[in-house]
């Protein structure tokens, strides 16, 4: 536990109470509303250090430490601790799980006051734009006006620029990090493949399988494609080759190279630990994301005065870097603090998660500029 929070508990926040109950981006409602969060460090007495982690597709409330009894940490615990890139010696970190989520925060799964049973596909469709509110009522509850920073990777950079835009005079800075102001054809596309392996799963049942047989096979399969997009070509030539499990005697169609198996492994791995519905809601809800909601995209960062910090890798196929430079431009137009830095990275998509002495250099340096004022570097690749 070197560098390490240590042992961290998830707490619980419930609000949305009918007849209060959250007014969503479609116009329905939903209520009440449980969020699971972490916090790490300490609120300083003006509450002027929180920085708000904001996860990805398959992320949750724990971002670092360890749970008691458990040897695995949180899932960005690299980026989170003393002298880590957002430094829980100086800073307040919170992350919480999403609304649609499995781990512990309202979602598909969760039991539905109305019928005692749960939502399936009775829940409503949510946004991007509904997390972020529902992550608002979170804040206030913590009784902090003003965050920090937002900052998150993938989908969570999604949330961040959600912010950027909704609760502009509530955060001081954002480092949307590996992700996009909308999804492009390809994008969509691919999450679709994901969604139909899902329903096409008999044990599926029509969102209908909670006591039951879970799609196992559909979901796995779904993780199984997600999972080839956050690599890059390079990084799974350098991983596996051609190196074959069983030599070189195939046995019709098992899966004898090294690569099927390991897909087979996180598929079949992502079972146990998420919900498929929620994947259907979550990947959904990206692919309804636009931030300008077709308007000129400067036009929407227009008035801000956050400090933007957005963070791209070179092999990241599945967000290539033409999307976050599309996220500076804007930014530059609308006369937004924007800084842009590209990481020569050989890991894809993955590479938010795993290329972190270059990430912690770059955060580090951006948020003494913002909490301290020192200068940052400029724009640069490294």
């Amino acid at each position: 536990m070197e560098n390490s929070v240590g042992i961290v508990e998830t707490k619980y926040y419930t609000f949305a109470h009918p007849p209060n109950e959250l007014v969503l981006d479609s116009g329905g409602k939903l209520g009440p509303i449980t969020l699971a969060y972490e916090t790490y460090g300490k609120l300083n007495e003006d509450k002027s250090n929180a920085i708000l982690i904001l996860h990805a597709l398959s992320g949750d409330a724990h971002a670092a430490g360890y749970h008691e009894g458990e040897d695995k940490p949180g899932w960005w615990d690299d980026a989170i601790g003393p002298g880590k890139a957002f430094d829980t010696d100086i800073y307040y970190v919170i992350c919480s799980n999403i609304i649609g989520g499995c781990k512990g925060s309202t979602g598909p799964s969760s039991i539905n006051p109305k019928t005692g049973k749960p939502y399936g596909i009775d829940f409503p469709i949510i946004t991007i734009k509904d997390m972020v509110n529902a992550q608002r009522h979170l804040i206030d509850y913590l009784g902090i006006e003003k965050l920090l920073c937002v900052a998150g990777g993938s989908m969570g950079g999604m949330q961040v620029l959600q912010w950027l835009v909704t609760y502009p005079n509530r955060i001081k800075s954002a480092i949307p990090i590996a992700t996009a102001t909308k999804h492009s054809p390809q994008q969509i596309a691919l999450n679709e493949v994901g969604r139909q392996a899902i329903m096409a799963d008999p044990n599926w049942n029509n969102g209908n399988y909670y006591g039951s047989e879970i799609p196992a096979k559909g979901l796995a399969l779904a993780r199984m494609v997600g999972h080839i997009t956050y690599m890059s070509d390079k990084s799974m030539e350098e991983k596996f080759g051609r190196q074959r499990k069983n030599g070189n005697g195939s046995t019709k169609f098992s899966a004898d190279f090294e690569v099927e198996g390991y897909l087979h492994y996180r598929g079949n791995n992502f079972v146990k630990r998420f919900d498929a519905n929620s994947y259907l809601y979550i990947t959904k809800a990206m692919d309804y994301f636009d931030i300008a909601q077709g308007r000129p995209l400067y036009e929407v960062f227009k008035g801000i005065d956050a400090k933007v910090l957005v963070i791209a890798f070179k092999s990241d196929w599945l967000y290539p870097t033409y999307q976050s430079l599309e996220i500076v431009k804007a930014c530059k137009f609308a006369g937004v603090d924007a800084t842009y830095c590209e990481i020569d990275s050989t890991y894809g998509h993955d590479a938010f998660l795993l290329e972190l002495e270059s990430e912690t250099h770059l955060i580090k340096h951006f948020l003494r500029k913002v909490y301290h004022g020192y200068e940052v570097l400029d724009e640069y690749e490294i």
